[in-house]
């Protein structure tokens, strides 16, 4: 494939993407107002999108309305945008944020600019719902092996490293300090020995499979116990 041919097709691919993503938004703008307010929702990028809940608390025994407003592709710029859509339309009593990884593919990413975005986010958040209870999730390792296997797919996230993870996790950490939000690292049962996503989880160095994210849950239950113990 030529130079032309190749940027073509990636404006082309990018455009789709684009349009997959106002989509949904669209889709979520008539879904929320069949939803309950005052209940959990989980809200992000694909990360957070592609994270099967539902599915995977089934045999939990927890009667908890659990409701997800991730896009894949989303920065947090774009989440900003579409806030009312993704969180404060639903008035949930507590939501968990895991945005800011795509932020980390830019070439001229910088941590303080992200953290900016987040704190931005986070404002907006609590001035709209000021009772609501805030969960700030690390960000997940990647896994860079799986991640090379695959040109197109190394080529768009060859800069979001594990040290951009680990940095903006620590800076993750102190913000949600300064807002009295909850950090929740529930990376244990999918980081291996180098700090990586283990290979079984990654579907492509980034994306989990299912049981990776069930290893998540298994962290987040204990929390979600605590919710519903206090109902």
């Amino acid at each position: 494939m030529t130079k032309g041919k190749g940027a073509f097709a990636a404006q082309l691919m990018e455009q789709m993407k684009e349009q997959e993503r106002r989509e949904k938004i669209e889709r979520y703008r008539h879904l929320n107002p069949l939803a309950r307010k005052g209940q959990i929702l989980l809200c992000g990028s694909s990360l957070m999108e592609q994270f099967p809940i539902h599915e995977l608390l089934v045999d939990a025994d927890l009667p908890l309305a659990v409701y997800n407003r991730g896009v894949g592709g989303y920065t947090t710029d774009e989440m900003l945008e579409m806030l009312d859509v993704l969180v404060l339309d639903l008035e949930p009593a507590h939501i968990f944020i895991n945005i800011g990884t795509n932020d980390m593919n830019d070439k001229d990413y910088r941590v303080e600019d992200l953290m900016g975005k987040y704190e931005e986010t986070l404002n907006r958040i609590r001035r709209a719902l000021p009772e609501t209870k805030v969960y700030l999730m690390a960000y997940y390792p990647c896994n860079r092996r799986k991640l090379s296997a695959d040109m197109m797919t190394a080529m768009h996230f060859r800069f979001r490293t594990n040290e951009r993870v680990r940095e903006a996790n620590r800076e993750l950490q102190k913000l949600a300090q300064q807002f009295g939000a909850r950090y929740l690292d529930l990376n244990r049962g999918i980081t291996d020995p180098d700090g990586e996503l283990k290979e079984e989880y990654a579907v492509d160095g980034i994306h989990m499979y299912a049981d990776g994210y069930m290893k998540v849950l298994e962290e987040l239950l204990p929390v979600l116990k605590e919710l519903e113990a206090a109902r």
